[in-house]
């Protein structure tokens, strides 16, 4: 399974890479078509934000620790300070890592939006492939 990462370098500029999680087939029920699973990460806190429709663009700025974003609704577009743009539609889950450096640019699209944030202290914070 693949994961949008946003990371740092040791110079302090901000990239994009995916990295492949790595999954097991397995059936949770007998009745149960099997499905992929990674394994399980450890996770220090989750929160749920709600970012209202009138905040479109968030100035540099890094996280002071690994997150997995899972974005709801809504949509942003991230920018690394290496100049690269992704567009990160609603549905989708990025590793934001980049913890030192210059970090990375939000502007979000118009509509409110819901966003879970989960804290890891390792585990997917991969380095670059």
């Amino acid at each position: 399974m693949k994961c949008l990462r946003i990371y740092a370098t040791p110079d302090g500029e901000s990239h994009f890479d995916e990295i492949e999680l790595p999954t097991t087939e397995r059936r949770v029920h007998p009745d149960a078509t099997p499905f992929d699973v990674t394994a399980s990460y450890p996770a220090s806190r989750v929160r749920i934000s709600h970012i209202p429709a009138v905040m479109r663009e968030v100035a540099w700025h890094g996280v002071p620790e690994p997150v997995l974003t899972v974005r709801l609704d809504g949509s942003v577009d991230y920018e690394t300070s290496d100049g690269e743009v992704r567009h990160v539609p609603a549905g989708s889950f990025v590793l934001v890592a980049d913890t030192h450096g210059k970090g990375h640019l939000s502007r979000h699209s118009p509509e409110a939006q819901t966003v879970i944030w989960i804290s890891l202290p390792n585990g997917l914070d991969l380095p670059p492939v």
